[in-house]
């Protein structure tokens, strides 16, 4: 399964440890789940944390149970386990990689190489324009890209890291 939010990526992979932690090791609610994230890591909104505890499921560092529950996996968040499922488990993240090079490539750029790549139903599911929902989630999946070490910014734009 692969999935599709995506919050914005913090200053430093260390961040993504301290959202783990806030997941709890007993199964709690989502409500509960994220009231601990908004309480620990001083979030903004309910959104922020449930696309976190979301983005948290998509590295593999936290699991719903059958009951709706969640719970904190006993996994280290190294940069090798994160760049392997956001690889994996993020929807678009190694099609955003793969399209780009050693050019210089915008947001706008790289949303207009990977626009074919959103599901139809998008297109319809969001109140707001899909297009600028996506050219968003696109510009976040950069900017993790960059966390992760698999993109660089240069310029005006990202390019992919030579690794």
């Amino acid at each position: 399964m692969k999935f599709k939010l995506v919050p914005e990526p913090p200053a430093t992979l260390d961040f993504v440890a301290d959202a783990q932690r806030a997941v709890p090791l007993v199964p709690g609610s989502e409500d509960d789940c994220c009231a601990r994230l908004i309480r620990r890591l001083d979030f903004e909104s309910r959104d922020v944390a449930r696309t976190w505890l979301t983005f948290l499921r998509a590295v593999e560092l936290a699991d719903e149970t059958d009951d709706g529950s969640f719970v904190r996996r006993r996994t280290d968040p190294t940069e090798a386990h994160l760049r392997d499922a956001f690889h994996r488990r993020v929807y678009g993240a190694s099609d955003v990689v793969a399209l780009l090079d050693d050019d210089p490539k915008t947001v706008a750029e790289v949303f207009e190489r990977f626009e074919d790549r959103v599901p139809v139903w998008e297109h319809h599911r969001a109140a707001e324009n899909w297009r600028d929902v996506w050219t968003e989630r696109v510009g976040r999946l950069l900017d993790w890209a960059v966390l992760l070490g698999f993109a660089v910014r240069r310029d005006s734009g990202y390019v992919r890291a030579h690794e």
